[in-house]
């Protein structure tokens, strides 16, 4: 699944075919509400285009602005969402790291005290 080129939910979701709460967008990301809320409040934080980021441990030298502009995004999404108060973010990597969709993304969890350690579902 991880490197199989075809479309994932998050590729359909950017490109409108399946319907997302979308809370923040511009030309690099698109923030929208998770539909299996972990949080008071969760969203996840994706860049529009993949490129090569199925994963956070594929990530290479070129990639670094985008990254930069996703955790930018997140904490400026938490704001506006009342989160000033914290919030968690969250990349789950690989098999081991809980990763069940291979685009990356960032997950932001907040409006509640949150507890340590998480755990994998």
């Amino acid at each position: 699944m991880e490197n199989s080129g075809e479309p994932t939910i998050f590729d359909k979701i950017v490109a409108k075919e399946i319907p997302a709460t979308v809370i923040y967008e511009d030309n690099l990301c698109l923030a929208f509400r998770d539909v299996a809320p972990q949080a008071k409040t969760h969203f996840l934080v994706i860049p529009k285009i993949r490129a090569g980021l199925t994963r956070l441990s594929n990530a290479e030298e070129e990639h670094k602005a985008l990254l930069g502009h996703l955790l930018f995004t997140a904490q400026r999404v938490a704001k506006d969402e009342g989160l000033g108060e914290g919030f968690r973010v969250v990349i789950n990597d690989g098999v081991q790291g809980c990763q069940s969709v291979y685009h990356l993304h960032l997950h932001v969890l907040g409006g509640q005290q949150l507890t340590w350690p998480p755990g994998c579902g």
